[in-house]
């Protein structure tokens, strides 16, 4: 079947293209490459973070919001991994390089805007965008889970945190060809921290992933299905859709009211 090129995604579209449009908002998927139970794919967190980029981007270019969205970076913070096969590790270090690179690029193309739309939880942006915000002061950097674009809860019965019911039952909507029977996943069940401070949250510290689970999952998948997965996906990429569009007509020097 004959595809059109979007021109909302640049690894799609072409010179001709770009060079007549002017962008106001990059945005740039990033997901990891890791083990997800035994049921899931290893570039889930890619799949996810992607699809939820391209189809904001798709609903909130046809409003008129000049998007263009970045090719996936596949590779995320998994140091807690390094014992689980084929896991890939990106050090926080080596994000901050790779995004110090994509503004320089952006600001030499006068896009002032970055969304980072995250789908792994091993990945936090906050500490490198307030670094980048020094070395590229013109260049607004912000970051976004998509899976609290929604109330998860109003969708699954128990979300999980890791190729749980969520994540399991949007990549089953998405591509479900890449997802392995239910009967053939793991529970899911995950170990805590002992220590009271490190369990109720207000203490932070990398967990040693397969001290937590067997079978790499945090979380139940088997309630899991596709039509609660769409319908998350709807909403989630509604809401991020109209973050962007707010984005897109608002001047960077005048955030704040």
């Amino acid at each position: 079947m004959k595809r059109n090129p979007r021109p909302y995604v640049l690894a799609e579209t072409n010179w001709k293209t770009v060079r007549e449009q002017n962008y106001t908002v990059a945005v740039l998927p990033w997901g990891a490459t890791e083990a997800h139970n035994y049921h899931l794919p290893y570039g889930t967190d890619n799949i996810l973070a992607e699809s939820a980029a391209m189809a904001s981007a798709k609903k909130a270019w046809s409003q008129g919001a000049k998007i263009i969205v970045l090719p996936t970076i596949p590779f995320g913070v998994n140091t807690g991994q390094m014992d689980v096969d084929l896991c890939l590790n990106m050090n926080p270090s080596t994000q901050m390089a790779v995004l110090k690179d994509l503004v320089q690029v952006l600001e030499a193309n006068n896009i002032y805007k970055l969304v980072i739309v995250n789908g792994h939880g091993g990945n936090h942006f906050k500490q490198i965008i307030r670094e980048l915000s020094i070395i590229y002061p013109a260049v607004f950097v912000c970051a976004l889970n998509w899976w609290q674009a929604a109330k998860a809860s109003d969708f699954f019965h128990e979300p999980g945190d890791h190729a749980g019911e969520l994540e399991t039952a949007v990549v089953m909507h998405l591509t479900p060809n890449w997802v392995l029977p239910l009967d053939e996943a793991g529970d899911g069940e995950a170990k805590t921290f002992k220590i009271k401070g490190l369990k109720e949250g207000w203490v932070s510290a990398q967990r040693k992933w397969t001290a937590v689970t067997k079978d790499t999952g945090v979380g139940n998948p088997k309630m899991a299905n596709a039509e609660n997965g769409a319908s998350f996906h709807k909403a989630v990429t509604a809401a991020i859709a109209e973050f962007l569009m707010e984005l897109h007509r608002t001047d960077v020097d005048d955030m704040y009211e």
